[in-house]
């Protein structure tokens, strides 16, 4: 396997010249870092990271912190800041850090300060649990997504409008029975929490009174807190808003067990356009979690390269996709035409 001097050679220059050619940690022309790196590629060489890291001062290794790995927008947001950083030349460490576990409260107290990284993305922090305050004694820079910080970079949809515009569409379709599925309990997610709070909102705006139906954010959770709700005459609802897509799934399983069709006798929105959203015909309220981790990760290697760089607060909100899943309740008519809605005459 080629070495530095081999490249040096390779290059007609000195070691210390290839060396601070390949890691960037101080002055070269030009003409000489392309001298060097075109000697590198036709060896096959690539650099030790310890060397990198002792010439540099620099990890390449980007620390990210998430509470579930195996959940659909999780898996998607790990995906795009793979490829991110990938495109960056960076390494990744990954920290599957579950609420209210002894290994989530092991990951902030002790391994994330026992490791380097050039930086940190973290995804769901909780507020009240200072976490974010652990994260920033750490020293490197911190780029948040779904959170709440003024103190960091942060990337996240505006939950509150999309729950907004979600139960904004039930109304307009004529639903005053109106229902909110899922979060609740000890370990009520921040992002549930404000996603009903936009829902709250509405409600109590639209003169309708709110209901919440806790359950697990989780298609079997919300699969069986809907069969309890729906399989009692006297106080089910006419629409549910799920507070993501898989409690809206679990609710349209759990109709359809029980012989209520969708739309024509329970209307369902969700938030997010999981991957199974369309086969579904889910009418939900679309976000790209991909993009949203490609956007973390290229912050975060902003910052490492620009200690000065401005915090950027980026709120995105999401586009409403009708499909079959939501109608006017029967016997009222509405003005709201889409898939699930027949146009007047």
């Amino acid at each position: 396997m080629a070495g530095i001097a081999d490249v040096a050679h390779a290059a007609g220059v000195s070691k210390a010249t290839a060396s601070r050619a390949l890691t960037g940690s101080g002055y070269v022309s030009e003409q000489t870092r392309e001298r060097v790196l075109e000697a590198a590629a036709s060896l096959g060489y690539v650099a030790s990271t310890a060397a990198v890291s002792l010439a540099t001062g620099r990890t390449h290794n980007i620390g990210v912190v998430m509470p579930y790995v195996s959940r659909w927008f999780f898996s998607e947001v790990l995906e795009g800041i793979q490829d991110s950083l990938l495109r960056h030349g960076y390494d990744l460490t990954l920290y599957d850090a579950r609420p209210g576990t002894e290994g989530r409260r092991h990951v902030f107290e002790g391994f994330l300060a026992r490791k380097r990284f050039d930086g940190l993305i973290a995804v769901g922090l909780e507020p009240s649990d200072n976490e974010l305050e652990r994260l920033l004694a750490l020293g490197c820079p911190v780029v948040s997504v779904v959170g709440q910080s003024l103190q960091t970079s942060v990337v996240a949809l505006d939950d509150i409008h999309a729950s907004r515009r979600a139960t904004e569409h039930l109304v307009e379709l004529g639903h005053t029975r109106i229902a909110f599925l899922g979060g609740g309990g000890p370990h009520w997610a921040h992002v549930d929490q404000m996603r009903f709070v936009g829902y709250e909102a509405t409600m109590r705006d639209a003169g309708l009174a709110p209901s919440h139906i806790r359950s697990p954010v989780t298609i079997p959770g919300a699969y069986a807190a809907a069969v309890d709700l729906l399989g009692d005459s006297r106080r089910r609802p006419t629409a549910i808003v799920g507070t993501c897509d898989e409690a809206a799934i679990g609710a349209i399983i759990a109709a359809r067990r029980l012989g209520l069709p969708v739309p024509s006798a329970l209307s369902v929105v969700g938030i997010d356009n999981h991957e199974y959203a369309d086969m579904f015909s889910l009418t939900t309220l679309e976000q790209s979690p991909h993009a949203q981790g490609s956007q973390a990760a290229d912050l975060v290697m902003r910052h490492v390269r620009e200690p000065d760089a401005p915090i950027v607060q980026l709120r995105l909100q999401a586009t409403l996709i009708v499909r079959n899943s939501t109608a006017p309740p029967p016997g009222v008519p509405s003005v709201a035409v889409g898939v699930g809605a027949a146009p007047s005459a």
